[in-house]
């Protein structure tokens, strides 16, 4: 990691001077080594959300926002995408490796039969208000996990994190599913072993005990695709809230609360919603020029959802799949004509054209296609933003055990740029 190239940095007022390493990764830009800056010059750094710091080190996802690049472990999104099915890149992303086979048909067994809740949650899911958006539902049940599963609690041991993880993972579609049954007012569905991960989710969310519910294997397909696309993206808001969680020795299951209440910010998690809410704004294509105007006018508060991202400054790889399942989606689904695609790829064909977002590099990403699949498939809006949750549960956990092992890592602990009032003496309150 540790180079022979060093950055010196001279304090001009006093002409104190640090030589500060710098670090580098396998691929990416190199990394200077700030950790004696403040000790040695009392001089802290100035970075508002962190755009130009390093946390930590991760050998779990590389993004080169440049060249429109993202790889797990070293493997590129678009071969897991065709290749894989989500838990081959969960364990992928769990434990290093992709699994043989049979690494696989151990992994999803060990996932299968942790996939039912205690029984008891099934009451807590019923002491929320029938319209509670599911993204509170399952931050309260996430969180209160540890009150029932007290053995995987204790972050110090190996095998209790590794059941810990295992839990999070084969529970979360049961906990997305009957957060979307109970708002539906309809009977809980349980998991069935039979079924792949994807299926089972598809189970659990549109099976009822009336009849039987069978799942398309166009659908299943991509709903693998969309778990996998979105199950971990390096350093974001939601996986720093982890770490930074998991910094203090909270539990992991406090933890992934934590990381779910940060993902359903609209900024973050809830951009696939804020696209459709957009769309249906426009309306229709012949608008798409003034919606366009709209977004280039400084002074107007409109912007188009759904494209640009703080770490891509290229295509979002992740779209161009997205795009394709979203038409094999609308197939299957015998959606002819869809109103919102086609306004959709209109806006993007647009806005590809347009100097403005080229030269800005405001390039469609993930979000842009996701909203329209989830729609097409029936999924609610408000459950939209659970099924990224669910899928980057596995990244999370991963974070999670690869910050608890390593052993620069310390409880997160940022500092300010204080711009209050100097020290001042409390009159008394006759005189304030």
């Amino acid at each position: 990691m540790s180079t022979k190239e060093s950055v010196t940095l001279i304090n001009n007022s006093t002409g104190k001077q640090i030589e500060m390493p710098l670090l580098s990764g396998t691929v990416g830009p190199k990394v200077m080594d700030i950790r004696k800056l403040y000790g040695d010059m009392d001089i802290f750094t100035y970075d508002p959300g962190y755009t130009s710091t390093g946390s930590c080190k991760s050998a779990i996802t590389y993004i080169d926002g440049d060249a429109g690049v993202l790889l797990h472990r070293g493997y590129p999104i678009d071969q897991l995408a065709e290749k894989c099915d989500f838990l081959e890149v969960a364990y992928l992303i769990l434990k290093g490796e992709l699994p043989n086979a049979e690494q696989k048909t151990k992994f999803e067994s060990d996932i299968t039969r942790h996939s039912m809740l205690n029984e008891q949650i099934s009451f807590f899911f019923r002491g929320f208000r029938r319209d509670s958006h599911p993204m509170a539902v399952m931050c309260g049940v996430v969180g209160a996990m540890a009150a029932f599963y007290h053995d995987s609690t204790d972050i110090n041991d190996p095998h209790q994190r590794m059941v810990a993880s295992y839990r999070l993972v084969a529970k979360m579609p049961t906990i997305v599913g009957w957060a979307y049954k109970y708002s539906q007012g309809q009977p809980f569905m349980y998991p069935q072993n039979k079924l792949s991960y994807a299926e089972n989710f598809l189970h659990l969310m549109f099976a009822t005990p009336c009849e039987e519910y069978k799942i398309s294997p166009i659908l299943a397909r991509a709903m693998n695709r969309i778990l996998i696309l979105h199950a971990d993206h390096e350093q974001n808001a939601s996986t720093s809230t982890v770490r930074l969680a998991g910094s203090s020795g909270a539990n992991p299951f406090a933890c992934i609360a934590a990381g779910i209440a940060s993902l359903w910010g609209p900024a973050h998690g809830g951009a696939n919603e804020a696209v459709l809410e957009m769309l249906h704004e426009i309306g229709s294509v012949d608008r798409i020029p003034e919606f366009i105007a709209k977004a280039k006018d400084k002074d107007d508060p409109f912007r188009l959802m759904g494209f640009g991202h703080r770490v891509y400054k290229n295509y979002d790889p992740r779209a161009k799949i997205m795009q394709q399942t979203c038409h094999e989606v609308l197939t299957e689904l015998g959606v002819k004509d869809d109103p919102l695609l086609k306004l959709a790829m209109e806006l993007e064909r647009i806005a590809l054209e347009d100097e403005y977002f080229v030269q800005r590099k405001l390039f469609p990403n993930v979000d842009f296609y996701s909203g329209i699949i989830f729609r097409a498939m029936g999924i609610p809006t408000q459950v939209f933003t659970c099924l990224f949750a669910l899928a980057r549960t596995v990244g999370w956990i991963a974070q999670w055990n690869e910050m608890l092992t390593d052993s620069d890592q310390k409880i997160g602990r940022p500092r300010q740029l204080y711009i209050g009032s100097d020290v001042r003496d409390v009159p008394p309150i006759e005189k304030r």
